[in-house]
C-alpha cells in the first residue's frame, strides 16, 4: 500500500469577516503520498495557494484534520505548529521572501539557527554548492539574479533536510529558460532526497513533470488520481 506523508480531511476555511469573508476552502480532502511529485492546478481564485498555506501550518482550518508525516497539525498552537514545519516543511515562494541585509549564506543558514543547528553556516554553505551557488555566498539578494534569488530560496528550504518541500508558483517571476533551470534543480534534488514535493503551478509543462496533479476550482478538488507508487 502506498503510504501518505499528507492527508487533509474534509478541511474548510473561510478567510476574512463578514460581507468580505470568502469560503476559500470547501470539504477538502486530498492526500499525497511519500516521494511522490504533485503538482495543484486549477484556475486563479480555486484555493491552490491557500491548500498549500494550510499544508505548511501557516493558515487554520475552521473544520477538518490536516495529516503531515504521521502527526496532525491542525488545533495545535502557533510556535508548536512553527516548531514542526521547521523540521518537516521546507517552502519556496514565487516572490523568493530572501532577507535583503543578509547575505544568501545568512538567508540559508537563519533556519539551521532558529533550530538549533550545531553547523548552520557549514550546512548553508553545502546547500548553496549543491544549488550552484559556491561563488555567490557573500552576496545580498539585490545582486543576485532572480533565477539566482530562487535558487539560495531553495538551498533555504532544503537546508533543514525537511520531508516535504513546498513550492507556490517557483517559477512565476523567472523567465522561460531561467524557469527551466529552476524547475530542473525542484525536481531532480526532490528525487535524489526522496522528498515529498508539492507545487501550485499555472504552467501545464510544469504541471506535467509531476507523477500526479490535482485539479481545482471554487474551493473544491475537482479531480485527484490516486496516488501515485513511488519507487524508493
Amino acid at each position: 500500500m502506498t503510504e501518505a506523508v499528507i492527508e487533509m480531511k474534509d478541511v474548510s476555511l473561510t478567510l476574512g469577516q463578514g460581507a468580505s469573508s470568502v469560503h476559500v476552502l470547501k470539504g477538502v480532502s486530498v492526500k499525497v503520498a511519500r516521494g511522490e511529485a504533485t503538482g495543484i492546478v486549477g484556475p486563479s481564485g480555486s484555493g491552490k495557494s491557500t491548500l498549500l498555506m494550510v499544508l505548511a501550518g501557516l493558515e487554520r482550518v475552521d473544520a477538518g484534520e490536516v495529516w503531515i508525516a504521521g502527526q496532525r497539525i491542525d488545533g495545535r498552537s502557533e510556535d508548536e505548529v512553527a516548531a514542526f514545519r521547521g523540521r518537516n516543511v521546507g517552502i519556496v515562494f514565487q516572490s523568493f521572501h530572501l532577507i535583503p541585509n543578509m547575505t544568501a549564506l545568512e538567508n540559508v543558514a537563519v533556519p539551521l539557527e532558529l533550530a538549533g543547528h550545531s553547523d548552520p553556516f557549514g550546512v548553508a554553505a553545502r546547500e548553496l554548492a549543491s544549488v550552484g551557488l559556491s561563488d555567490r555566498v557573500t552576496h545580498y539578494p539585490g545582486e543576485l539574479s532572480g533565477g539566482e534569488q530562487q535558487r539560495v530560496a531553495i538551498a533555504r528550504a532544503l537546508a533543514p533536510e525537511p520531508a516535504i518541500l513546498i513550492a507556490d508558483e517557483p517559477t512565476g517571476n523567472l523567465d522561460q529558460a531561467t524557469g527551466r533551470q529552476i524547475a530542473d534543480l525542484l525536481f531532480a534534488t526532490a528525487e535524489a532526497r526522496g522528498t515529498t514535493l508539492v507545487l501550485v503551478t499555472h504552467d501545464p509543462s510544469l504541471a506535467a513533470r509531476c507523477h500526479r496533479q490535482i485539479a481545482m476550482r471554487s474551493g473544491r478538488i475537482e479531480n485527484a488520481p490516486e496516488l501515485a507508487a513511488v519507487s524508493a
